[in-house]
């Protein structure tokens, strides 16, 4: 366990009345000094960068999200990765440490749009230079793989981020695609221009009822737990932390959890919201798992006393909303819905 998991971050515990019912609201200190710094939110005739620092992609594939982006009223620079195959990858590591290097540099590029996720991130994060980054930020958006990006930063830069939807996401066909699916694509835009975000969300049965108010912090939790111990680990105290995952099986999802719990990552959070979890099923001719998803969290929070909700709408999932990582956010956990708000600090 880190020094700063040690020490001891307790500040207040109140307790009020919300939706009918007494909670308890729970504030730890962030072991982090610096506070948040927020792009520039952006302007109509900005120019946001594709890049491709995951999985490869074509571009007749991000077509789509370039024509959109464009009739929101921005310009769209394609980055040299688009396009490219090495592999899996979208061209060799040292072509997308140099593009996305390129788009970080670029005083005229205003925010960085990965086109996909995948794989990849993990073996160039070393080599990027974010000096002229921290001085002169920028919005990175995206998700799954991107999640190193998301806590690299966070860590380092303390700089917010967008976890959201990518080029791959985007419909084919914008006019004719179900409004579940536009509303999350314009959940981006919100975002980017400097929106105050909130989402409801149903009621749980599995919920824990209460409030916190943290940065807000998290994404893909393999992604995160393989970062465990490395430069770009997270640290959670006094955060509000989500988490999705997507093709594992229960067991890796327990084992997962119990990494997150014997590393300190769930003692002293201001709330937990866990996201889409798409599971692998049982192979039949093995012995079945004998938890489910939320038997595992629970078991591995029962002495916690912030709020966790489930379901949240994020995630590998048609419903993947927009999140600003490391802003401050609010998370009330009722027992008839749960909210989940950004907080302006003025």
């Amino acid at each position: 366990m880190t020094a700063c998991m040690e020490r001891k971050k307790f500040l207040t515990t109140t307790s009020l009345l919300l939706g009918g019912a007494f909670i308890r609201t729970k504030t730890w200190a962030s072991p982090t000094k610096k506070s948040i710094v927020r792009p520039p939110y952006l302007q109509p005739g900005d120019t946001i960068g594709v890049t491709s620092p995951s999985g490869t992609i074509t571009l007749e594939e991000i077509k789509p999200a370039v024509d959109l982006i464009k009739s929101w009223g921005f310009a769209i620079e394609i980055g040299k990765t688009v396009g490219q195959k090495d592999g899996i990858f979208g061209g060799t590591d040292a072509a997308r440490i140099a593009d996305f290097q390129y788009m970080l540099d670029n005083p005229n590029i205003k925010a960085i749009l990965c086109a996909r996720g995948g794989y990849g991130v993990v073996r160039i994060i070393d080599q990027i230079d974010f000096s002229h980054f921290r001085k002169h930020p920028k919005w990175l958006i995206g998700f799954s793989d991107i999640t190193v990006f998301h806590a690299h930063i966070h860590h380092h830069q303390r700089v917010a981020t967008i976890h959201s939807k990518m080029c791959n996401s985007f419909p084919d066909d914008w006019p004719n695609a179900d409004a579940l699916k536009q509303d999350t694509i314009h959940s981006i835009r919100k975002a980017l221009q400097g929106e105050r975000l909130q989402y409801n969300v149903a009621h749980h049965p599995s919920n824990k009822i209460g409030q916190g108010k943290g940065e807000l912090i998290g994404g893909n939790l393999r992604t995160l737990e393989n970062l465990a111990g490395t430069n770009s680990d997270i640290e959670t105290d006094g955060k509000i932390l989500f988490l999705e995952e997507v093709d594992e099986p229960l067991y890796n999802i327990d084992r997962m959890f119990w990494n997150f719990k014997r590393t300190g990552k769930l003692d002293r959070l201001a709330g937990l919201i866990i996201c889409g979890f798409k599971t692998m099923p049982d192979d039949p001719e093995e012995q079945h798992f004998s938890l489910n998803l939320q038997q595992i969290i629970l078991e591995k929070t029962k002495d916690a006393d912030y709020p966790i909700c489930f379901d949240f709408p994020v995630g590998h999932q048609v419903n993947n909303y927009a999140l600003k990582c490391g802003c401050k956010h609010q998370l009330d956990v009722t027992p008839t819905a749960t909210t989940l708000s950004e907080l302006f600090i003025s």
